[in-house]
């Protein structure tokens, strides 16, 4: 990472050896070394062989999400830990409704149908029922028995109960969805997988958005049949989106930042002695975490100047907001947990119009989970070493594949 900077894509292409994402971290949470200790702006070789770069520094990453001459169309670039599937190249598309990676105006018309549904109003008039969910998931971790899964039966339930009652998607069909986004998320998926499970995720998605629309509910699939400026298919790409990004990342933050917490035993207690703590908390965990590993990727639609680099149109840019978010221009001793430090400005939901839609609701959860757990179990404790808890260093989301804890 510390090698020459090259400044033209000419140079760029002369460079031999170029590093490629790290896909372990440091310490089972840090950001791998390699990511901090380099350049803001330096060269990258992405999943697919191409040559690019990698932004590492915050005030460079806030940049390229925010300009407009960065494309997030997949289809135009590549990725930094998969090859973008040849599906995605060949439809010049992630699909219909799947605004995540679409650019202006496309992008605003899919997001604008959705924004009034998550306010932070809105989302307020949904927290006695989070609790509820929590408290039920309490329960069921309590009586899955000492060591329990806190995955299995906490972490994963929650987010997955609040988005199907959210979208209207009967809960019982929680395996294919979960499975599905685990399948959709694994760093060494091939085409083929991707289609399957894409498919899978389509065909179910379409046929609830048929009987929504012949019998509505009071959920927001059925109320999106009721816009005319979209289709069915448009509906289950908008529904297939939220529903894996709903559950996805919340999940493996409540798992995550349980692990760096009572791995942490200082900051633990800071949290049981003062739960008004817990709001700065959560920001703080979010920043520290940063569970997206290195997405979002941008496209360079001309000649743009960034850090110094000019980065050549055509070219990738993978944004590390692990690394991003670790950068001493965003906080002072940015790699200590502190969770009675001030809100930050970090870059865990994104930044620019592809800003996280449904933040207020991740962050409405994770208030709601961590407080449940610190009140049911004064002793959670890990119930092996921490060598032996299986991190998702093999899926683009970073977590835990399962916690075993005791109390």
């Amino acid at each position: 990472m510390n090698a020459p900077m090259p400044t033209t894509h000419d140079d760029l292409r002369d460079l031999h050896d170029l590093p490629s994402y790290p896909k372990e971290r440091d310490d089972y949470i840090n950001p791998a070394r390699a990511l901090l200790t380099g350049p803001p702006i330096s060269p990258l070789r992405f999943a697919g062989g191409s040559t690019g770069w990698l932004v590492t520094g915050y005030h460079e990453a806030r940049e390229v999400l925010r300009d407009a001459r960065f494309s997030a169309e997949r289809w135009r670039g590549d990725d930094a830990m998969r090859p973008v599937p040849e599906s995605v190249r060949r439809d010049r598309s992630s699909g219909a409704g799947s605004f995540l990676a679409m650019d202006a105006p496309a992008h605003g018309h899919y997001r604008g149908q959705l924004t009034r549904y998550f306010t932070v109003r809105r989302m307020r008039e949904l927290e006695a029922r989070i609790e509820d969910i929590v408290a039920d998931q309490l329960d069921a971790l309590e009586a899955a028995g000492k060591p329990a899964d806190l995955v299995r039966h906490f972490a994963l339930p929650i987010p997955s109960l609040v988005i199907c009652e959210m979208l209207g998607v009967p809960y019982e069909e929680r395996e294919l969805f979960q499975s599905v986004a685990a399948r959709l998320l694994r760093q060494d998926r091939t085409d083929a997988e991707f289609v399957a499970a894409k498919t899978e995720l389509d065909t179910f998605l379409r046929t609830l958005v048929e009987a929504k629309r012949k019998d509505p509910k009071d959920d927001l699939i059925s109320l999106l049949t009721a816009v005319d400026e979209l289709d069915d298919e448009e509906i289950g790409g908008i529904a297939g989106l939220l529903l894996i990004a709903g559950h996805e990342t919340t999940t493996n933050m409540l798992s995550l930042g349980t692990f760096a917490l009572l791995r942490d035993p200082e900051q633990l207690e800071r949290l049981r002695a003062d739960e008004s703590l817990l709001p700065q908390a959560v920001e703080e965990l979010l920043r520290y975490l940063s569970i997206v590993n290195a997405f979002p990727v941008r496209i360079a639609l001309e000649d743009v100047v960034v850090g110094g680099v000019t980065v050549t149109a055509g070219q990738s840019v993978a944004v590390s907001v692990p690394a991003a978010n670790r950068d001493p221009a965003l906080v002072d001793d940015p790699d200590t947990l502190d969770v009675g430090r001030p809100r930050s400005s970090h870059l865990a939901f994104g930044y620019g119009i592809h800003q996280c839609l449904g933040q207020h609701l991740a962050r409405i959860e994770l208030v709601a989970g961590y407080r449940g757990l610190l009140r049911r179990f004064p002793g959670l404790r890990l119930a092996v070493p921490p060598e032996e808890v299986r991190m998702r260093s093999d899926m683009v989301i970073y977590g835990a594949h399962e916690l075993p804890v005791t109390w």
